[in-house]
């Protein structure tokens, strides 16, 4: 993902996850972060198909939505995947899966070891098949958990 994707990532966004709309700096900020780690899918056209975006971030922390995030000395050693999101269009044709793959790939390569998410809109049974596991938060954590929605889960993928 480079700069210039992020218009177009934010319209997906937008419309893959209208209950947890989040603004273009946001984006921007999580991307600058995440050099690599963030991800598009594009055709032949350069029609935008999905996105990841994913940065380091230490582990059992969770990010507020739509806000500033917080510049840490020492993000840990694991990466928090923000969002992965792919057209409904292309759903069921395993780009989200090589999307994840990718993205072990680079967190292994550089060091990491494990991938956090928070699993939205029913989502922990496909995260769950993939590896990640619920993993039980402090209060603080719990409390911007569930800001994401009732149904929302922390997740965790050791690599």
């Amino acid at each position: 993902m480079e700069l210039c994707d992020l218009g177009r990532v934010v319209r997906l966004a937008d419309a893959l996850f209208p209950d947890h709309p989040e603004d273009a700096p946001r984006f921007a900020e999580r991307q600058a972060r995440g050099g690599d780690l963030c991800l598009v899918l594009a055709d032949e056209a350069d029609a935008l198909g999905g996105y990841a975006v994913a940065y380091p971030w230490p582990l059992d922390l969770v990010p507020p939505l739509n806000q500033p995030v917080a510049v840490l000395r020492d993000p840990g050693t694991a990466i928090y995947l923000h969002d992965l999101g792919v057209r409904p269009d292309l759903s069921g044709a395993g780009h989200a899966r090589a999307g994840l793959a990718l993205l072990v790939e680079r967190a292994r390569d550089a060091g990491h070891t494990a991938i956090a998410l928070v699993a939205v809109n029913g989502s922990a049974a496909f995260w769950q098949a993939r590896g990640f596991a619920v993993r039980p938060t402090s209060e603080a954590a719990a409390a911007k958990v569930a800001s994401y929605g009732p149904d929302a889960r922390y997740m965790v993928l050791p690599l």
